[in-house]
C-alpha cells in the first residue's frame, strides 16, 4: 500500500521538473520506460525485439524505447507522474493505493500487456497434491508475511467455495530458499510469481504448476501506464508506442529464441558473463517457461485485442486490493473505474497484420 509519505518521498526522490516528451537525433518521440527492476535482462525481450532493425516495429511506428532503471514500483510509478519517464508496468496492489489517496497523480492504466494471471501456486512434483482443493489445512509457503501472495490465495479459495480464515502460510524466502522449503517438506505449496517459479525451475527443483480457478486465471496482471495528459496531447504517439508493443509481444511468444538474441544483440551487457551463452539461454527459457503464455490472450477470451481489459475486471482487482491493504473504502474512494483504465487506444493499436508478424517471426534468424 502506498500512503502520503511514501507517495510524498517518492516523488521527491525524483524532483518535479517536468520534461518534454524525448527525441532522438532522428526526430522519433522515445519514450522512456520505468524498469523497477534496476536490471535489465532478456524477461523483456518481449518489448525490447521490436527494436532490432531486422524488424522494425518501432521504427516503423516513428518511436523509440529508452529503459530508465528504477530502485522501487513506487519509484517507477512516481517516475511516470513527474515526467520523469513517459510509461512502465502498473501494479494494481500499488497503484490503486496511490490513486485512491493521490487524485493529481494523473496516471492511466492503457495498456494490458500481460494479460493473464501472472501468480502461481506450485508444490513437488511427486507431491500428493493435485489440486488447490488438496491445499486446504496444509502449510503454503510465502515470501515474507507481508506477501501479495496472501491476499491471492485467499481470493483464489473464494472462488473455489473454500475457506479463507487460518490458512497455515509460512514464510520462506523467495526463489532457492522456497524451493529448499518445499523439498525439505518444510512446506506443501508456494505461492508466487510465474517468473519466479521459473527461476526455481532452473535451479534444478521439479515442480508441479498446480491449475487456477477459471475467473481468477484471466485476471490480467500488468499494464502500461501513461499519463492522462500524454493521452490527450500525444494519443497518435502512445497508440504507435503501444502497437510496436503488440508486434514485439506476438514476435517473442511465436519465437521465444529468436527475441532473447535479438535482446543479447541489442543490449550485450545483459547476457549474464558468468555462464556459457547455452547455459543463459536455458536459464532464461525456462524462467519465460510461463511468463511466455501469459503474454497473450487465451484463444477462448472474447476480446482478443492486444491491450484490451474490462471494468469488471478492475472491479474485481479494486476488490481484492481492498482486502491486502485492509481498507474496505477503497472502492469508494476510487470511484468510478473509468478513472483507472482506458480501452480508448485499444482498436488503434491493434491495427496491424498479425499473420504477417507471426510468419516473420516463424521465418526469422538473426
Amino acid at each position: 500500500m502506498v500512503n502520503r509519505r511514501e507517495f510524498a518521498l517518492g516523488a521527491a526522490s525524483l524532483g518535479l521538473l517536468t520534461l518534454a516528451p524525448g527525441a532522438n537525433a532522428q526526430g522519433k518521440r522515445v519514450f522512456r520506460a520505468a524498469n523497477p527492476n534496476a536490471v535489465l535482462d532478456a524477461q523483456q525481450a518481449f518489448l525490447t525485439c521490436g527494436r532490432h532493425p531486422k524488424l522494425g516495429y518501432f521504427e516503423a511506428e516513428g518511436v523509440d524505447l529508452e529503459y530508465v532503471n528504477m530502485s522501487s514500483i513506487v519509484q517507477a510509478m512516481m517516475s511516470i507522474a513527474t515526467n520523469q519517464t513517459d510509461t512502465g508496468s502498473l501494479a494494481p496492489a500499488l497503484y490503486l493505493p496511490a490513486i485512491a489517496k493521490e487524485r493529481s497523480l494523473g496516471l492511466i492504466a492503457a495498456y494490458n500487456w500481460l494479460p493473464r494471471n501472472a501468480n502461481i501456486v506450485v508444490v513437488n512434483a511427486d507431491s500428493p497434491i493435485k489440486s488447490i482443493k488438496d491445499t486446504v489445512g496444509k502449510r503454503i509457503g510465502i515470501r515474507n508475511q507481508g506477501d501479495g501472495g496472501i491476499a491471492q490465495l485467499q481470493l483464489i479459495y473464494s472462488e473455489l467455495g473454500l475457506p479463507t480464515a487460518d490458512i497455515n502460510f509460512v514464510p520462506v524466502g523467495d526463489v532457492g530458499l522456497a524451493a529448499t522449503a518445499l523439498k525439505d517438506n518444510k512446506v506443501d505449496a508456494f505461492v508466487t510469481f510465474d517468473t519466479v517459479g521459473g527461476r526455481i525451475e532452473a535451479l534444478g527443483f521439479a515442480i508441479r504448476y498446480l491449475p487456477l480457478p477459471p475467473q481468477y486465471a484471466r485476471l490480467g496482471s500488468g499494464w502500461f501506464g501513461f499519463r492522462k495528459s500524454d493521452l490527450k496531447e500525444h494519443r497518435a504517439q502512445v497508440v504507435s508506442f503501444c502497437r510496436a508493443a503488440a508486434k514485439s509481444t506476438l514476435f517473442a511468444y511465436t519465437n521465444l529464441a529468436q527475441a532473447i538474441s535479438i535482446h543479447w544483440a541489442l543490449y550485450p551487457d545483459s547476457r549474464p558473463k558468468s555462464k556459457s551463452e547455452d547455459e543463459s539461454r536455458k536459464e532464461i527459457e525456462t524462467i519465460l517457461g510461463q511468463r511466455r503464455n501469459n503474454w497473450i490472450r487465451w484463444p477462448d477470451d472474447s476480446d482478443q485485442r492486444f491491450g484490451a481489459s474490462t471494468a469488471a475486471e478492475w472491479k474485481t482487482m479494486i476488490e481484492i486490493t481492498a482486502k491486502s491493504t485492509n481498507n474496505p473504502q477503497l472502492p469508494q474512494q476510487i470511484g468510478d473505474v473509468s478513472g483507472v483504465f482506458t480501452n480508448e487506444l485499444v482498436d488503434e493499436i491493434n491495427r496491424f497484420d498479425r499473420e504477417a508478424v507471426i510468419r516473420q517471426a516463424r521465418e526469422f534468424r538473426l
